[in-house]
């Protein structure tokens, strides 16, 4: 049986909602990063005994949180020891508008898990991107490297939208496909 982490800082909920949905999918362990940039006790033990590592951040100002970038940072000791090289890695991310910036956001998260030797996972749906497409549908967004969700900023995490919490699922189950295939 694969063992799937998925690590994520999230400000306001919504990207923990989003962990939520994809760690569903995954049937993984979520590892949440406090809000001054920190793993709970044994977090690092739980990514480096995990066959796949699923990165999620919502995207501040163009990019990942200054928490999740000093996550990010202080792997740098897994990262000499060679700690995740070969594990399947794939991300997600959430900002309050439909562009936001997202790409960049999870460009920045596969640049880590290339920095780490790891397999990158990408999203595998096809768009929502037709005349009749709503809300609500899976990768309406249309994002190929990771899940996207917009979220409105006068809005809660249950104000989400379903269509990109499906979406956040789908990562999840593909990425534990993937892993299991790699990793049986």
């Amino acid at each position: 049986m694969t063992r799937i982490a998925v690590v994520y800082h999230s400000g306001y909920g919504h990207t923990q909602r989003m962990a939520q949905a994809v760690a569903e999918g995954a049937n993984a362990e979520l590892v949440a990063i406090d809000a001054d940039g920190n793993l709970p006790p044994g977090g690092w033990e739980d990514l480096k005994a995990s066959d796949a590592i699923i990165f999620g951040s919502p995207t501040y100002m163009g990019d990942v949180s200054w928490q999740f970038k000093k996550f990010a940072d202080a792997s740098s000791k897994p990262w000499y020891a060679q700690a995740w090289k070969d594990k399947v890695a794939a991300g997600f991310t959430n900002s309050g508008g439909m562009s936001g910036d997202k790409l960049n956001t999870l460009h920045t998260i596969m640049t880590l898990a290339n920095q780490h030797g790891m397999i990158w996972v990408s999203l595998g749906l096809m768009p929502s991107n037709l005349k009749s497409s709503k809300r609500d549908d899976v990768n309406y967004l249309v994002s190929y490297t990771g899940a996207m969700a917009a979220s409105p900023t006068d809005g809660g995490a249950a104000d989400m939208s379903a269509g990109d919490l499906e979406t956040a699922r789908l990562l999840g189950a593909r990425v534990a496909e993937i892993t299991a295939r790699l990793y049986p």
